[in-house]
């Protein structure tokens, strides 16, 4: 399967949150083509979770896994050391009390 170039997935999943109304934003735009993109899910309450994807070479697929967790200044901290590292990077900031993400739905992990 091919893989999405990094602009047009995180538009799709901007549209997809949008329509549960659960506020987003980009917070730090990367490579059109071929950015990595890490979401980070602010519950509003000072806690913060930052997902990245990784590929799983045992299931040959690409996972959501938990980069960081805890108070959101800690999880920035953590997200700007990513940054740091990879100047191609986009970050996604995902703003819902109840914790919803959609990460885990049908169509986000390819």
């Amino acid at each position: 399967m091919s893989r999405l170039i990094s602009s047009f997935w995180v538009s799709a999943y901007l549209t997809r949150l949008r329509l549960h109304d659960i506020p987003a934003f980009v917070v730090k735009h990367g490579d059109d083509t071929a950015g990595a993109v890490l979401v980070k899910l602010n519950t509003l309450d000072g806690c913060a979770k930052a997902f990245q994807r990784r590929f799983d070479f045992m299931t040959d697929s690409r996972a959501w896994e938990l980069l960081a967790e805890g108070e959101e200044a800690m999880v920035d901290t953590s997200l700007a050391k990513q940054r740091k590292m990879d100047p191609d990077l986009w970050i996604i900031e995902v703003e819902d009390r109840r914790g919803r993400h959609l990460l885990d739905e049908s169509g986000l992990s390819d």
